[in-house]
């Protein structure tokens, strides 16, 4: 399963969204700091999600939520995740 994959996998299980693109970026990021070197890469991320579980919480606690969804063994293997978090 690619981090893309798994990273839908999680975040559809914890927040059931009614909305959720993610975007690969690693292909930008080739060469600079923190790219893993992979020609495929998986270490930069762009996540468009709406979900209504959102909806209570404010712009720091959905990162946080996000982050807890995904756990420390996923996002220590990603570089950059960039959230477009919304209810």
């Amino acid at each position: 399963m690619t981090r893309a994959e798994e990273i839908e996998t999680r975040l559809r299980a914890a927040f059931t969204p009614t909305e959720l693109v993610i975007r690969n970026d690693s292909a930008q990021h080739a060469g600079h700091a923190g790219a893993d070197g992979d020609p495929t890469g998986e270490s930069h991320f762009h996540v468009r999600m709406r979900a209504p579980a959102m909806a209570d919480l404010n712009r720091l606690a959905r990162h946080r939520a996000v982050h807890g969804a995904l756990g420390p063994d996923l996002t220590r293997d990603i570089h950059a995740l960039s959230l477009d978090l919304d209810a």
